[in-house]
């Protein structure tokens, strides 16, 4: 922390101790940063906080070939961007198709199909192996060795929870502060939120450590109810949206271990959805542009451990049907 949770005392940088009766450990994640030559090089960016955000803007109105690295939620999003500003935008990314974590290969495809006809190129199964310029970026090297003229690179390969604070503290650390189902720590009247949080998800059975903002503000919420007095596990479904180019879709769930998978529209088109199911309980939805009661039930049907029944989920008018009684 340091300090002593023995004591419930924080020591500060400026030298001063902090007394608490109670505490939420909040410490965040900070970006996964390139482990390449060149990566400190002017023009690569990272996109974390407002002022990066400030920076990329600035940095893209002037740029005319832009590399993104990585294809999940962070990189879809700025390539988008960056291709609707004129900006001849190529990802890359290590794995055969874009965001496999989540999508289908079905998903998968006509997202790459669709990023393709607005200009986006991929290089997929590729890694990074080096930046070159003469103090600003102007090209890069793959690990095939193909080389890319750029002149603005912008990673995006996930977060490191920030745990430094917390060493010595005595406070149980894994991938993030440890933290059971109503967010405690092993340490008394010591909490942990947001992307440190490392949590047991009472909902999937399973630890979780959720790198979005709408799980952060989800446990702030909880343990502002928890310092309060009451207690109750933190049960959340995971969820995100995204808006890139003209879709909006949203997600919600773990699809991780489902039997079954369902769709329901166009897979081919900008409407359509997709439905994971495990043993008949829906444990994960898409959603892109689809009727409300679609996206109503999703969350729902989550949250409850809702039996459905995947034949009506996909062939009737109303997915209120396919719910089993």
């Amino acid at each position: 922390m340091p300090g002593s949770t023995a004591r419930k005392l924080l020591h500060l940088r400026s030298g001063e101790y902090l007394g608490f009766d109670k505490l939420v450990v909040a410490t965040g994640a900070r970006v996964r940063t390139l482990n390449v030559p060149g990566n400190d090089l002017a023009g690569v960016q990272y996109l974390r906080s407002l002022e990066d955000s400030k920076t990329l803007r600035a940095q893209a109105a002037g740029a005319k070939r832009a590399l993104v690295i990585g294809a999940g939620f962070i990189g879809m999003e700025v390539a988008a961007v960056l291709a609707q500003k004129g900006v001849s935008t190529t990802m890359v990314l290590p794995q055969d198709r874009i965001w496999k974590r989540f999508f289908t290969p079905a998903m998968s495809a006509f997202l790459e199909s669709y990023y393709r006809a607005r200009g986006v190129a991929f290089r997929k199964q590729s890694k990074l192996a080096e930046l070159h310029g003469p103090g600003a970026v102007s090209s890069a090297k793959l690990e095939s060795g193909e080389t890319l003229a750029c002149d603005l690179v912008v990673v995006g390969i996930g977060v490191v929870p920030v745990t430094e604070p917390l060493a010595n503290s005595g406070i149980q650390l894994d991938n993030g502060a440890l933290v059971n189902e109503y967010l405690e720590t092993n340490q008394p009247n010591i909490y942990a939120a947001g992307d440190v949080a490392n949590y047991q998800d009472t909902l999937y059975g399973k630890r979780r450590r959720v790198e979005h903002w709408d799980n952060a503000v989800s446990q702030g919420q909880h343990c502002a109810r928890t310092l309060l007095g009451e207690r109750a596990p933190f049960v959340h479904v995971p969820y995100f949206f995204s808006d890139v180019f003209d879709l909006s879709y949203e997600f919600w769930g773990d699809p991780a271990g489902a039997g079954e998978i369902v769709e329901r529209g166009d897979l081919s088109g900008p409407s359509f959805s997709v439905w994971w199911l495990r043993q008949k309980q829906l444990v994960a939805a898409f959603t892109m542009n689809r009727p409300d009661e679609e996206r109503d039930a999703a969350q729902r049907w989550i949250a409850a451990r809702q039996p459905v029944s995947a034949a009506k989920l996909k062939n009737s008018e109303s997915v209120a049907e396919a719910a089993i009684e």
